[in-house]
């Protein structure tokens, strides 16, 4: 499979999978840019084992799945016309896209997979901590007396 390196990570296209220029029932026929045929590039963060194993027996919710940075490593970039075509296109690789993995794209929405199709994402960013409350609390303690024989 022939691909292009980006720093370190890899970057597939779809003539690397098909052999041929991928217009398939994935496509929309539109998106043509002044300079040729338009896709965006998806940055791929794998969710790693531990994390995993409690994704899947999760309970499905609505809305945005909030996401943990430290649970994911950032993998390949993916050129694809939206989230499905990237799956396809990388469904037969040797690392093929499994639930809990997230598609960035190039404005940084999150797209995470799950059994049901791609849903959005956000990272989860904890609230600081309000300035006074940077030290922990602690009651100061009377110091024993001293017993002297």
């Amino acid at each position: 499979m022939r691909s292009q390196k980006i720093g370190r990570r890899r970057r597939l296209r779809p003539e690397d999978a098909f052999g041929w220029r991928a217009e398939s029932a994935l496509s929309s026929g539109g998106g043509i840019h002044y300079n040729g045929a338009f896709m965006p590039v998806f940055r791929i963060h794998r969710m790693k084992d531990t994390p995993r194993a409690q994704f899947r027996w999760a309970p499905h919710v609505s809305g945005a799945a909030a996401v943990k940075p430290k649970d994911y490593e950032l993998s390949i970039e993916v050129e694809a016309e939206n989230e499905y075509a990237a799956w396809a296109l990388l469904r037969n690789s040797e690392t093929p896209l499994v639930v809990g993995d997230i598609l960035e794209l190039p404005a940084g929405e999150l797209r995470i997979c799950k059994y049901v199709g791609f849903e959005q994402a956000r990272w989860f960013v904890p609230e600081p901590l309000p300035a006074g409350d940077m030290a922990p609390n602690v009651a100061q303690q009377p110091e024993p007396a001293s017993v002297s024989a």
